[in-house]
């Protein structure tokens, strides 16, 4: 009795060592059922590839910018601080700047370099003389110091800086756009400002913290009241300190401006332009990213629909394999893993294609090219669950079916 028992244990667990289904023979099963529809297979894929591409690229770019722009900054530095005139709210006009600002800015504990720009009213640059004098190209004549250059911590496109001439001689620096809107290609040339000829000296390379110098024309206060009939007032001064002493800086500002009145000075901090920027172009990566969002899902509908498509037409496999010993476990996890074999698929191609997107955006920017492992990681996790979902149904459809109506059917 005992024997026999033993007997059919054993075959007990020969039956059941025999229903195992390894790991291969799912995967070998799974590619099986992709290959024998590959055209399907393909498009429903392109729908998990397209979402994780859509999200990746968003990603890749958004922190691609950011890294660009945090490297500007690093260039360019974020202790430069601004001083404009303030507006009185009881006029609503502009409280002009004291003429001795940067003098007085320059006194400031903390302090390493202050210099002042002044706009000289109604007068334009022309290329010479002979120009319409409608055609002013949209440029500002600006009288500065010196010191100028070293407070934006600026470099020149080519030429020289206005310290290269006698302060009161008529010498002037161009902005990159003034200088291609005026046809000036040089050091040398000469432009008409008022009733006389400037010689040109250089031209400034482009800043992304002062893009309002890009439109100017440069020339020494000196020889701006002297010819131009500046009035010594500026409107805009420029101010450098250690990134320590920005805040106390700030605040202490104002007062030495103009002791009267601190009320009507305005202090910004050029960088935190920049920074605003970068967060409203935040904001729209948000959208694109709920767009991917969706192009994700409706993927996975397809997946999902293919898979279901799948058991209905394969009844009489499914019916077969139920009739040879096949459990239901085993139909229902070959057909998950055909669904997240294909999902797997679309998000391989995905993450290659929105790796792909990133680089070449990035590479013609100009940008380092970032793609952070944990956004890749995520959306090659993102496709494993869309599968899994996707897959649930169609593999417990196929599981249900009864393997007697599965043989019969057409």
């Amino acid at each position: 009795m005992s024997d026999t028992r033993r007997v059919e244990s054993s075959a007990d667990r020969r039956g059941r060592q025999a229903a195992r289904l390894r790991t291969a023979d799912l995967v070998r099963l799974g590619v099986h059922g992709l290959w024998t529809r590959p055209v399907r297979a393909l498009l429903s894929a392109a729908g998990i590839a397209i979402g994780i591409a859509a999200m990746l690229s968003v990603i890749g770019i958004s922190t691609s910018s950011q890294a660009h722009l945090d490297a500007q900054l690093d260039a360019l530095g974020t202790n430069l601080l601004t001083v404009t005139p303030g507006e009185d709210p009881n006029t609503g006009r502009a409280v002009p700047l004291p003429a001795t600002a940067a003098v007085t800015m320059g006194r400031v504990s903390g302090v390493d370099v202050a210099s002042a720009t002044g706009e000289v009213k109604e007068v334009a640059a022309y290329r010479n003389e002979r120009v319409d004098p409608a055609e002013s190209n949209a440029l500002t004549v600006l009288a500065t110091d010196r010191g100028l250059l070293r407070a934006l911590n600026g470099t020149l496109k080519w030429g020289s800086w206005l310290n290269h001439a006698p302060t009161r001689y008529p010498t002037a620096v161009l902005g990159e756009r003034a200088a291609s809107r005026l046809g000036v290609t040089g050091p040398g040339e000469r432009i008409w400002i008022k009733d006389r000829y400037f010689t040109v000296l250089g031209a400034l390379a482009p800043s992304a913290l002062t893009p309002e110098l890009d439109t100017a024309v440069l020339v020494n206060a000196a020889a701006a009241e002297r010819y131009l009939g500046y009035d010594g007032r500026p409107t805009k001064v420029y101010e450098r300190s250690a990134d320590a002493l920005v805040g106390a800086v700030r605040a202490r500002l104002p007062r030495a401006v103009n002791p009267e009145t601190p009320q009507f000075v305005t202090v910004s901090r050029p960088s935190d332009a920049l920074k605003a920027r970068q967060a409203a172009e935040g904001s729209f990566d948000g959208l694109l990213l709920g767009l991917g969002g969706v192009a994700l899902l409706v993927g996975g509908i397809g997946v999902a629909n293919t898979m279901v498509i799948s058991v209905i037409e394969r009844r009489r496999e499914i019916g077969l394999r139920r009739a040879l010993g096949a459990a239901r476990r085993h139909v229902s996890r070959q057909f998950l893993a055909e669904a997240l074999l294909l999902s797997a698929l679309g998000g391989l191609a995905g993450a290659a294609l929105g790796g792909a997107v990133t680089f070449g955006y990035a590479y013609s920017q100009g940008w380092p090219t970032v793609l952070p492992v944990t956004a890749l990681l995520g959306g090659l996790a993102a496709t494993v669950v869309i599968g899994a979902v996707a897959g649930l149904y169609p593999a417990f459809r196929a599981a249900r079916t009864p393997p007697t109506v599965a043989l019969s059917s057409a």
